[in-house]
């Protein structure tokens, strides 16, 4: 088991590997709490109670989740993974790695990167245990991949990929910064809506990842932060780390978008993504299509801007894309000192909304700006 050292501060691996911390976002602004997470049921309710959130931050969560659990598998058994006698080692690990990445996939089933980490995760896993059985069966004395126990190097394998996913985010965030940012210029005003900054991500973020950059280089930008109800991640979160970053941000509630809008005081609107079709339908926080509508009206460009592991391009549309259905509580009382609507009444708390390509100036990936036609353009580019 090696020691590990944090990459970032909102998702780490702790040190000795057997558990993972975040910021539990849940606390935010009042608290900044700091949350050790152990168990496959622990990980479960950070990701379904939005502890944790953020489709970047949920994969690399979700990858550190493997590699966690493929050492606690294997801490209290000398590198070995009990299985019945005369069963195979190997595959009876790949099995139990299997059923816990089945169970933390249906946390949540809107975000792409969760399922597209595990899935990486278990193919490095098979991997992995494809080259020590070829090892083992070419008898190759000597040779690690031989000699050691097979659970514990593909554990080691999987503590391996979580901190180079972790690292490409890092990296994919800084690039899209940089192309979002070369759509700014000193003294614009960004409207953006939810929250898709560092939290949400390892560092820059996503759609406020260029006011970041822009604040770091001494351009100035006005945001624009809608609150986005029921659940507040602009108010509690995005206007927080912009405050903290010294940014100029401006805090409305979701119905005063457009009044700002047509002040003129909007020149753009950055929002995040959870999942890109292949036709450009882009899935976000309830409420994005509603601001991509206004954004349309008034002659204001709307970019959607996310790394290329949200695009799915086996999506073909955004009706496609399952839309999260929520506890119906979070509207009627979540966030108030006592209940804000009649006990009993009907609600509907979809997490999610899905924005219309045609709405959609550009979107911003690691790789660049792909314009219309998405369909074409995004298969071309990451096809």
């Amino acid at each position: 088991m090696r020691m590990m050292e944090p990459l970032a501060e909102n998702v780490h691996i702790a040190a000795d590997g057997s558990a993972i911390e975040i910021v539990n976002q849940t606390k935010l602004p009042g608290e900044y709490v700091l949350k050790r997470v152990r168990t496959a049921e622990e990980m479960y309710d950070a990701i379904q109670r939005l502890e944790v959130r953020g489709a970047p931050a949920i994969g690399i969560f979700a990858a550190y989740c493997m590699y966690a659990l493929a050492e606690q598998m294997t801490a209290d058994n000398h590198g070995h993974f009990p299985h019945a006698a005369g069963s195979d080692e190997i595959q009876a690990f790949l099995d139990a790695l299997g059923k816990k990445a089945a169970f933390l996939r249906s946390s949540r089933p809107t975000a792409v990167n969760l399922a597209w980490a595990l899935d990486r995760m278990m193919r490095t896993a098979r991997e992995k245990a494809n080259q020590i059985t070829a090892a083992r069966a070419a008898g190759a004395a000597g040779n690690p991949l031989v000699d050691e126990p097979a659970p514990a190097q593909i554990a080691e394998a999987l503590g391996d990929e979580a901190i180079l996913i972790q690292k490409e985010d890092i990296e994919m965030c800084r690039k899209i910064s940089e192309h979002g940012l070369s759509l700014l210029k000193d003294g614009d005003g960004v409207l953006t809506h939810c929250n898709a900054g560092p939290l949400a991500t390892s560092r820059y973020g996503t759609a406020i990842g260029p006011i970041l950059l822009a604040q770091e280089k001494g351009i100035h930008i006005r945001a624009f932060a809608d609150e986005t109800r029921p659940l507040l991640q602009g108010a509690r979160l995005t206007a927080y780390e912009l405050q903290q970053a010294g940014v100029d941000v401006t805090l409305i509630c979701d119905n005063m978008a457009s009044i700002v809008m047509k002040n003129g005081w909007i020149n753009a609107c950055f929002v995040g993504c959870d999942r890109v079709a292949a036709n450009g339908d882009a899935a976000n926080k309830i409420g994005t299509s509603g601001v991509a509508i206004l954004a349309k009206h008034y002659g204001i460009p709307f970019y959607v801007l996310g790394p290329s592991s949200t695009i799915d391009l086996s999506c073909e549309t955004g009706a496609d894309i399952p839309i999260e259905l929520r506890d119906g509580e979070e509207i009627r009382s979540m966030h108030y000192e006592k209940p804000m609507a009649p006990e009993g009444v009907k609600c509907f708390n979809p997490a999610f909304d899905v924005t219309d390509h045609e709405l959609i100036a550009g979107i911003i990936t690691e790789k660049g700006i792909v314009r219309p036609p998405f369909k074409e353009n995004l298969a071309a580019l990451f096809g």
